[in-house]
């Protein structure tokens, strides 16, 4: 399977303006998340997917690949449909890689691509909650399974409920699995995903993959041991640094 690793950096952000450009230690943001990706065995290309000049030009600096994009995309799924549409080879499948996680690991792109057989429609990643803020956090996405280990649904609740058990004690009654935001996408099915109108669950939870359970579309998913966490916020980014630190 030919693969292409796709990392859209859009440049206005209403929590964090200029996101990608942000310094962690001496690299900016999406510095780093490129040099995870490139790592990864599994990916024969690279490229970040960008609406803004100065990206563009900061990400050529450091030797990446990166192509323009519109600006009016209302979703990293939109802008990597155009970015494989702008490449002149042909990809059997996309790894939507975010711009904001810059401690994704290159084995975990791997795991995803692991599942990428030709058959599988949409791939993601997920890892184990084992703490009680983390099930708790709005931000932090929760995902229910089924028996053949495809997404059942995603929420920024803490599901499933435990009945008549204290919320503090949920952990030990129950698994509980957060999404760690990456996709692998089919190309065909890619091009499917950015024709369907927005539906009413992804409208209540703003969470796009909600719209692909919504349409029929399976989204097999892959469990890592590994923790990673994204940058939406500054106060993330000082977590972040400390992170590095430690």
């Amino acid at each position: 399977m030919k693969i292409i690793g796709l990392i859209p950096a859009r440049y206005a952000s209403s929590r964090f303006h200029a996101k990608p450009l942000v310094d962690i230690n001496g690299k900016s943001m999406i510095q780093r998340v490129c040099e995870q990706a490139a790592a990864a065995k599994s990916l024969s290309k690279v490229v970040v997917a960008t609406d803004h000049e100065e990206i563009y030009n900061h990400v050529k600096s450091f030797g990446g690949d990166v192509c323009m994009t519109r600006e009016d995309h209302v979703s990293g799924t939109d802008r990597c449909y155009e970015a494989l549409a702008l490449q002149k080879e042909k990809f059997d499948y996309v790894i939507n890689i975010q711009g904001d996680e810059p401690f994704i690991q290159p084995d975990q792109i791997d795991l995803v691509a692991a599942t990428l057989d030709g058959k599988t429609e949409i791939a993601t990643l997920i890892k184990a909650i084992d703490d009680l803020e983390q099930l708790f956090n709005p931000s932090e996405v929760k995902i229910v399974l089924n028996a053949a280990r495809e997404a059942l649904y995603f929420s920024r609740e803490a599901i499933p409920h435990i009945r008549n058990t204290d919320r503090n004690l949920w952990l030990e009654k129950h698994r509980f699995y957060k999404h760690v935001g990456m996709y692998a996408y089919r190309s065909d099915i890619l091009q499917k995903l950015t024709q369907l109108p927005v539906s009413a669950l992804e409208k209540a939870e703003s969470l796009e993959q909600l719209r692909w359970l919504e349409n029929g579309f399976k989204i097999t998913v892959v469990e890592t041991s590994k923790e990673t966490f994204g940058i939406d916020t500054p106060d993330d980014l000082l977590k972040a640094i400390e992170y590095l630190k430690a």
